[in-house]
């Protein structure tokens, strides 16, 4: 299948491990932070350790931005905070997380949270990245006027209302 890619942002995603305070779970994990580009250090590295929370370097993903989602990515940036989504599918390995995807589509985002076993988080999108989507919009927007439809009135046959009713 063809992909409808027109541009790809590499970006870094930033993970926290909390230990979480129930009986059911060792440890919460969350997406707090993505940034623009790909580090040297490898996927699950730890960035940051504190006494009840762990920063990760997750790993790299691509922000793929396509025409047809321009009035999404407009939207995002008009909310005033805009956001990026990152998905994390569990692994059952020795990595408890993989790293599935980042977007900046809100209605790609929501349909994420589909899948019960992922993690989908919200976290803010960086000014570089930004100005990117920006001029991607500027770039490829193409305004489409929203036409409602109007409904047909039904063709009402006298002569079948009788049949239908044993009359």
């Amino acid at each position: 299948m063809r992909s409808t890619t027109l541009e790809s942002v590499p970006v870094g995603v930033v993970v926290e491990r909390r230990r979480a305070k129930s009986v059911w779970a060792e440890f919460l994990w969350r997406p707090v932070s993505v940034f623009a580009g790909t580090p040297s250090a490898e996927p699950w590295t730890a960035l940051d350790v504190q006494a009840e929370s762990i920063l990760f370097y997750a790993g790299e993903a691509l922000i793929e931005l396509h025409r047809t989602e321009t009035a999404y990515y407009r939207d995002n940036l008009a909310c005033g905070t805009p956001k990026l989504w990152v998905v994390l599918g569990p692994t059952g390995s020795d990595r408890p997380h993989e790293l599935l995807a980042v977007t900046a589509d809100p209605a790609q985002g929501e349909a994420f949270t589909d899948a019960g076993n992922n993690i989908v988080e919200a976290v803010p999108m960086p000014q570089d990245i930004l100005t990117i989507v920006g001029q991607f919009i500027a770039t490829h927007h193409v305004e489409r006027p929203f036409i409602k439809r109007r409904r047909q009135p039904a063709e009402f046959d006298r002569q079948k209302e009788g049949q239908g009713n044993g009359t």
